[in-house]
């Protein structure tokens, strides 16, 4: 039994020196932890209020978001209006030009083609001139023989010598 004895105030004995100890431990170290805690408190508390108050910052950007996107979705669709009405506009200045190019190219071709239809006639007077004097030509030589040049000088001095005279009308 004095074995039995021994071991129990053993352990008591441990377990008195582990009680000093750690209430020892705990009455020096409560105040420095009870500050550690409070701090930590504190910054835990102050944590969760900028979580809620950014949180609370976040929702009212996307409330703003939303209303900017409904915003843009009535600003695109102005501006889509806006960019028709203006292809519309320049499709007609477009056909304004195009219809206006084109009765200046009509104009341009007329004239052109009256000055070529000019310049036909003007060389077919000339072919024809040039023919006709080629055709009196060869004719006046087919006529003319030697003997009636001969004849019309003659004739041609003697209307020279009489000045005064009439000339015989042929």
């Amino acid at each position: 039994m004095s074995g039995q004895v021994s071991a129990t105030m053993d352990f008591l004995g441990k377990l008195v020196n582990f009680v000093i100890l750690f209430g020892g431990l705990a009455f020096v170290a409560r105040k420095p932890l009870k500050a550690m805690l409070a701090k930590r408190s504190a910054d835990i508390g102050g944590a969760i209020r900028q979580a809620e108050e950014d949180r609370a910052g976040a929702e009212a950007k996307a409330g703003e978001s939303q209303a900017k996107m409904s915003g843009l979705e009535g600003e695109v669709r102005r501006l889509k209006i806006a960019a028709q009405e203006e292809g519309r506009r320049e499709t007609e200045r477009i056909a304004r030009t195009a219809a206006e190019e084109a009765e200046r190219l009509k104009k341009f071709t007329r004239q052109e083609l009256e000055e070529q239809v000019r310049r036909g006639v003007q060389e077919l007077r000339t072919y024809a001139a040039a023919r006709a004097t080629d055709l009196a030509r060869e004719r006046i030589r087919k006529r003319l023989t030697p003997e009636l040049q001969a004849d019309l000088i003659d004739k041609s001095i003697d209307r020279l010598s009489r000045p005064n005279e009439k000339s015989d009308p042929r």
